[in-house]
């Protein structure tokens, strides 16, 4: 898939190969800027107004200011789908800390932000949530602010970078013998048949929106669910694993470093996952996902 044709920027809806940024921005010079991508799923937004609780708290933590511009999101969200007829796909907005003419780190007393948005149509409920997704584990390189979703992704686009490269979907990061998160996900293993583990909040890892809105899910159907940290050597011998974002919603990872995690396809508790988060944003798990069978 592609970014759809009509984009949003510094003010103006315009067609994606026409938008100009000045090479001047801070987002662009030194990465100062955050983002957010929120998913669409039957033409609504999902779990939107958690995303931009999100967005506020990056934009305090790396000194964006955000004026009104919270305010206007939701509008200008919903006019970009309208504007290019997405129903199921996802929007990306980044708020840069904006140009200013010249090259310094420190800039302005007064930065003035930049907003970009586009969107984009994708099958959120297809093939590899049916079928899961390979993936390959690499050292957590990454700056000490993971709970900021800023665009310093030079990491995690070489973790991506490696993982294609052998073949994978995906890269699961750790440090010290302990694992964070996936590369762009935040991630769970299931360690026996009750109980579902995922790294808990702290600034090692992005305090992911579809993650919280898992957890509500399972607290309601009384799962069990740790929130702790998970050493690598749980991970490599897990029962199922599986990953959950914006993007990619409820992810399984069927082979971790060549080998096949549990049995090599999605368990019953990865299904039964999949089958609550689906209902509870509003899709038919009939029609768009009959591999469920009932979970």
């Amino acid at each position: 898939m592609q970014p759809a044709d009509i984009v949003y920027l510094n003010g103006v809806y315009v067609k994606k190969d026409e938008a100009c940024l000045s090479p001047f921005d801070r987002g662009f010079l030194f990465a100062h800027a955050a983002y957010e991508v929120t998913a669409v799923f039957g033409g609504e937004l999902i779990d939107f107004d958690a995303h931009m609780a999100r967005l506020v708290r990056t934009l305090e933590g790396i000194d964006i200011p955000r004026d009104d511009l919270t305010v206007c999101l939701q509008d200008l969200h919903e006019e970009l789908i309208s504007r290019n007829g997405v129903i199921e796909g996802f929007v990306y907005l980044q708020v840069t800390a904006g140009a200013y003419g010249r090259r310094d780190f420190g800039g302005p007393e007064t930065l003035m932000p930049g907003l970009f948005m586009f969107c984009e149509t994708r099958n959120l409920i297809g093939e590899k949530a049916q079928y899961g997704v390979s993936a390959i584990t690499v050292e957590d390189q990454r700056w000490k602010r993971r709970d900021y979703k800023t665009t310093q992704l030079l990491s995690q686009a070489l973790a991506y970078r490696e993982s294609e490269r052998g073949g994978a979907f995906g890269a699961i990061l750790h440090e010290d013998g302990m694992v964070t998160e996936a590369a762009s996900a935040n991630l769970w293993v299931v360690l026996d048949a009750e109980t579902l583990v995922t790294r808990n909040l702290g600034r090692q890892i992005l305090p992911g929106i579809t993650r919280q809105s898992v957890l509500d899910h399972m607290g309601r159907i009384g799962m069990t669910v740790e929130e702790r940290v998970i050493a690598l050597d749980e991970l490599k011998t897990a029962r199922e694993v599986f990953t959950t974002s914006a993007t990619g919603l409820v992810l399984p990872v069927v082979e971790l470093d060549g080998k096949p995690v549990g049995t090599g396809k999605p368990g019953p508790v990865t299904r039964r996952v999949q089958g609550q988060y689906y209902r509870g944003i509003g899709a038919d798990v009939d029609a768009r996902a009959p591999w469920l069978e009932g979970a």
